[in-house]
């Protein structure tokens, strides 16, 4: 690390007897140290408490180890180094901001100047002694606040770790089947500081592409597990404003399926529904340019919820059409589902496929002769249509052998 290998280069040339000399000054020196950081850096302003331990353990570790390495060359940089990353660490984890120590450095860097300048006759220091001592201490300064930093960032990055993992711990609860205990999810939801919410959906994700994808920008509320073999997300309040458009970011790298709102501890119903609009999009039944809604898609999923059955019912309900040309048998199928899904009305067939109501009659005609049976009786129509849509799905309509 770089403030180790720093401590290695040897100190200014200040004469040895400087430090015996400096040394009963000490507490006085760091008293006055303190006194001014205080005044000067509201963080630590406090008399008492952590705050004021802090602050004195700080400035007596700096000074004792400046002097002691001026007194014995071999004195080891190591030990205090580890002490102001341990401080730097410390500052990390009450949550005050490295500048605040920075800046009691400093101030501890320039009240021993002062107090340098001032004894300095008496101590009879040459200027020379004084530009070394002076360059000693600011490299001192750079070392132990290097040594800080280093200490504050690791303590970030581990709390960084730990909250991530509580974040992955929780989504792992709301998405278990059967839900926990409510408490376990209050009590981790309080421990990563996120509001349970009326309601939550959850996202499933699978990567247009193999390979590392980059980190989407999410709300810091949804929670992720990107890592998980079958990737999801938790999104709270799925249906509030602006919350629709919040997976858009992600379309371009990921193929995107949210589930429906459920209330919490119903997450493993929005995520194994948003799972089979998943694995439907993968396989080209559904499209997948934009976010696949599961509430836009219900009828879709039951249909494909048993394909054994599906097709099943393909081969009994469509079988009149089996012995047709492939173009003319799509030509029936397709105005025939358009008919059904239009209320039995041919204009409004004739809009959703484009072509004249005349050219709907008449291939109406054909397909009433063919499926008379059928079209006389509820059941019948019911399970002809969800034949034809789930072939219509399944084919796109290409013609495939019924």
């Amino acid at each position: 690390m770089t403030a180790v290998h720093d401590a290695e280069r040897p100190p200014a040339d200040i004469p040895r007897e400087f430090a015996e000399v400096f040394r009963p000054y000490l507490d006085d020196l760091a008293d006055e140290m303190i006194e001014e950081i205080r005044a000067s850096v509201p963080e630590y302003s406090r008399p008492s408490g952590t705050y004021a331990r802090t602050v004195r353990r700080a400035v007596e570790e700096a000074l004792a180890g400046f002097v002691n390495r001026v007194g014995d060359r071999r004195v080891s940089r190591t030990r205090l180094l580890e002490v102001y990353r341990s401080i730097g660490g410390g500052e990390a984890g009450e949550g005050r901001p490295l500048d605040s120590l920075q800046s009691a450095l400093r101030i501890c860097a320039r009240v021993a100047w002062r107090r340098l300048a001032a004894e300095s006759e008496r101590l009879d220091l040459s200027r020379q002694h004084m530009c070394d001592i002076g360059e000693a201490i600011l490299v001192y300064l750079d070392e132990i606040a290097a040594a800080a930093a280093e200490g504050y960032a690791e303590a970030q990055a581990r709390a960084a770790g730990e909250l991530e993992l509580r974040r992955r711990r929780l989504l792992g609860l709301l998405i278990a089947d059967p839900p926990p205990d409510a408490r376990a999810v209050d009590d981790l939801s309080r421990s990563v500081g996120w509001t349970p919410p009326r309601t939550v959906a959850c996202v499933a994700l699978a990567p247009r592409r193999p390979g590392d994808l980059p980190r989407p920008a999410l709300p810091p509320d949804v929670l992720a597990d990107l890592d998980r073999s079958d990737p999801c997300l938790v999104v709270p309040d799925p249906d509030g404003p602006g919350r629709q458009a919040l997976l858009h970011p992600l379309l371009p790298g990921w193929i995107v399926a949210a589930g429906p709102a459920v209330r919490v501890g119903e997450g493993a119903v929005s995520l194994r529904l948003a799972v089979r609009a998943l694995d439907l999009a993968r396989r080209g039944v559904l499209g997948s340019d934009t976010v696949i809604r599961v509430s836009e898609h219900v009828s879709t999923l039951m249909i494909f919820r048993d394909e054994a059955l599906i097709r099943l019912m393909e081969r009994t309900r469509l079988a009149p059409l089996r012995g047709l040309r492939p173009g003319r048998r799509d030509r029936l199928a397709e105005t025939l589902l358009a008919w059904l899904q239009s209320g039995y009305n041919a204009n409004e067939a004739a809009a959703r496929l484009h072509i004249h109501p005349q050219t709907v009659r008449y291939r109406l005609r054909q397909a009433v002769e063919l499926f008379a049976d059928q079209l006389k009786d509820p059941d019948g129509r019911f399970e002809l249509e969800a034949a034809l849509r789930a072939w219509a799905l399944r084919t796109g309509m290409r013609g495939d052998r019924l």
